[in-house]
Order: C-alpha cells, then structure tokens, then sequence
C-alpha cells in the first residue's frame, strides 16, 4: 500500500512535468520561425508547383501517381487531388486551383509572420502543406516531414502569443501560462524521440562509424555541392563525424535536458543542421529543425558568462505566481 501523502507527492510531481508555467515567447519564436518557413518553401517552390503538381505528367512524376502511392496508406489522407476535383465542379481548371493552393499557401506563412489571424493561418498552412506534401509522394522528404509536424503542433498551440498583431488588434486575456508550458513540453519530449531513435539506426549499421554513409550522402546528387577532391583530401574527418552525429542524436534526450550541459548539445545539434543545409542544399530541412529546436530548447536557455536566459526571460517558473495545481 502507497500512503496516500506519496501518492499525492507523486502526482503533483507529475502535474509540474506535464504543466510548468512558460512564457509566450518560445511559442513567438514558433509562429515567426514557421511562418518564415512557409514562405521559403513557397517562393522556393515557385517556378517548379505546376509541373510537380499537375496531373498531366509535366513533370517527372505526375501527381496522380503520387496521390495513388499515398492512398495505399489511406485513401482520406488530404490530397492536391480533392482540390482540382472540387474545382472542377465550380468549373475552374486544374491551373487555377493550383495557382490558388500557392498563393493561398504564401499568404498564410505572411500571415504567421505578422502574427495576423494565427489559428486559421495556421490550419490553412497545415493542411495545404500537407496535401502538396502527399501529392508530391516520392518527391518529398524529411523536410516536408517535419514542417507538417511542426504546424501541426502550431495550429494546436495556444495563438496568438503576445507578439502577433491578432493580440495587439483584440485584447484578449493572456494565455494560461501553465498551458503554454505543456504544448512546449509535447514539442520537446517529441523532438527527444526523434533524435533518440533516429542516432540509434545509425549506431546499428557500420556506415556512420566509418564515414561511408557520409561519403556516399556527400556525394550523390543533387547534394554535392562540395567537389569529392575535398572530400578525399579530408576522409580522415569523415568517421569522426560520422560518430559524433550519432552521439549527438543519441545522447540529445539526456543532455538536453540537463542545464549544465543544455546550452553546449543545442549549439551542437544547431550546428549539425547548419552544415547539412550548407554541404548539401538542404536548406528547408535545415531551417525547419533550426526553428523546431529554438523554439522547444532555445528559448530561455542559459547562456555561460551571461546572467540572464536567452530571450530576455526569467527562469520561467520564477516568471509567474505559484498556483494551486488542477487536482
């Protein structure tokens, strides 16, 4: 038998885990971060959306072959398809409705930048970033992945934060800190398992202990942007990278969390995606886990030889009154 002082010792304990009192500023960083985001997938995007979308196979993979692929998972899994069709019906052409997904696409990442109108920004952006997304079927990759990820997490988190004009436009009671700190705790604990499972199919095969996955990641177009005379004059740096990128992922759900060692794993987890989007063109994935990993860790980090956290904020349970935690 637990006396029952214990059992309530236990889940307050819990209660504090699951809701620490946070500051808006890091769910400021998320909207500012994805929407600038948006926009870059977009504007990237921009000569090359109707020839990768367009159902008559301009492309080197028509949509409709992406969007049979996808429906084998599940045939409701939003799709640039279900727009066309509707379009269809309206009778606007499949041009149009295209030209439409962009735009619209483009306003809401604008829109999350200034912080106007956040929550159905946010939704839009989500669900027509997820339908070109699984329209694109074998063209997309991590990037599209996580940026998904991400404004799902957004469009669910509680906007506007005090940043945005939507709060500056309608004065609206701020939000309850305890809540912002478990949204934050979901994106972190998220990011944790990713990073976690991820380092460890690495650590299973020998490739990234002897800088061959690298090579041939470095190598392989169109990611080889650096000349493979570099590359063999340098192999020796090679495993040595390869084994601190699994460390890194591996180790990134302890140190993390750690305050001694917080500041050092995110520089290195920083850095990490930095390179990766400057050695191989990949510069959304790069940004997309930059802002995800500000926004969860960044934010209110204490920085060495520096007497205030990141951001301006105080720790943030000293930031706010203690309350009574729900029962």
């Amino acid at each position: 038998m637990i006396p029952l002082g214990s059992a309530s010792d236990v889940w307050k304990r819990v209660m504090e885990f699951l809701f620490p009192p946070e500051t808006d500023k890091w769910l400021a960083v998320f909207r500012i971060g994805l929407g600038l985001q948006v926009v870059v997938y977009t504007l990237f995007l921009r000569s090359d959306w109707h020839s990768l979308f367009s159902g008559t196979g301009k492309g080197l993979v028509s949509r409709r072959l992406g969007e049979a692929i996808t429906s084998f998972d599940s045939p409701l899994i939003p799709k640039l398809g279900w727009l066309v069709f509707l379009g269809r019906h309206v009778g606007i052409g499949e041009e149009t409705v295209l030209s439409v997904a962009w735009a619209c696409l483009l306003c809401m990442g604008c829109c999350l930048l200034l912080g106007l109108f956040c929550r159905p920004a946010a939704i839009i952006a989500w669900f027509l970033h997820l339908c070109a997304a699984e329209s694109g079927g074998l063209l997309a990759y991590g990037a599209d992945n996580f940026m998904t990820m991400a404004l799902f997490y957004l469009m669910l988190s509680p906007l506007p934060d005090r940043y945005s004009v939507d709060r500056r436009l309608v004065k609206t009671k701020l939000t309850d800190p305890r809540l912002l700190g478990f949204w934050r705790h979901v994106l972190q604990v998220h990011l944790c398992f990713v990073y976690f499972f991820g380092g460890l199919a690495k650590s299973l095969g020998s490739g990234w202990w002897n800088g061959s996955n690298l090579w041939r990641s470095l190598i392989r177009p169109p990611f080889n942007l650096i000349s493979p005379d570099i590359l063999v004059r340098f192999k020796y740096a090679l495993p040595v990278l390869g084994i601190s990128i699994c460390m890194i992922e591996v180790g990134y759900p302890v140190f993390i969390w750690m305050k001694k060692t917080r500041f050092f794993w995110l520089v290195c987890i920083l850095a990490m995606h930095a390179a990766i989007g400057l050695t191989m063109g990949m510069y959304l994935f790069a940004l997309v886990m930059i802002v995800l990993n500000l926004a969860a860790f960044g934010v209110g980090i204490r920085i060495p030889f520096m007497r205030h956290p990141a951001g301006g904020a105080r720790d943030p349970t000293q930031s706010f009154p203690k309350k009574q935690l729900p029962a």
